[in-house]
C-alpha cells in the first residue's frame, strides 16, 4: 500500500490559513475604489455596494494576494496599493491559485468558489504606469462566485472549505 498522495488529494488538503488584509468596493465602472472594514455578501448579488453586484456570472468577487502586490511593487520599483489593481479583497498567507475551482471560507459564514484567474487589463498600464500590465501578468489573483452569504471583515480568516455544511 502506497502512502503517496494523488494530485486530487493534495488539492483537497490546503493546510495554510490566510487573512483578509483589505476590502475594496467600486460603486460604478471606472470609479475610485473605496476601502471598507467589512462588507455584506449575498448569493444573489455578491459584494453589496460593488458595481459587479449582480446575479450570475463567474466574477462576483475578485481576490489578490498581498504577496503578489509585493512582487508587482518590486517589479515596478514602486509601492502598488490595492486601490490601483482594483480587486475586491486582498489576502495574505494562502496561495490563491490553489483555490481555483475550490470552495473556500472567509470569516464565519461566507463561502466562495474560485472560478477563474483574474488577468490584468489595459487599465493596469494606466494605473501603474509603463510596464504595469506585464508586471501584473501571473499576479492578478482569482475570481469567485458566492456559495453562502454573510459578512467579511478585515482580519477574517480564509481557508479551504472541504465540505459545505
Amino acid at each position: 500500500m502506497s502512502s503517496m498522495k494523488t494530485i486530487k488529494d493534495l488539492k483537497a488538503s490546503l493546510p495554510q490559513v490566510g487573512t483578509v488584509e483589505w476590502i475594496g468596493l467600486r460603486e460604478k465602472r471606472r470609479s475610485e475604489v473605496a476601502s471598507v472594514d467589512q462588507v455584506h455578501v449575498s448569493v444573489e448579488k455578491g459584494l453589496e455596494g460593488d458595481h459587479y453586484s449582480k446575479q450570475g456570472g463567474k466574477r462576483m468577487v475578485t481576490l489578490i494576494q498581498k504577496e503578489h502586490l509585493d512582487v508587482v511593487s518590486s517589479l515596478l520599483d514602486m509601492d502598488v496599493s490595492p486601490h490601483e489593481v482594483r480587486r475586491n479583497i486582498v489576502v495574505s498567507g494562502i496561495n490563491l491559485v490553489a483555490l481555483h475551482d475550490v470552495t473556500f471560507r472567509l470569516g464565519e459564514d461566507v463561502i466562495l468558489k474560485g472560478t477563474g484567474y483574474c488577468h490584468p487589463c489595459s487599465r493596469m498600464e494606466e494605473n501603474l504606469g509603463p510596464g504595469g500590465y506585464n508586471a501584473m501578468r501571473g499576479h492578478g489573483g482569482i475570481t469567485a462566485v458566492v456559495v453562502s452569504k454573510g459578512d467579511i471583515r478585515v482580519g477574517d480568516q480564509i481557508k479551504i472549505q472541504n465540505e459545505i455544511g
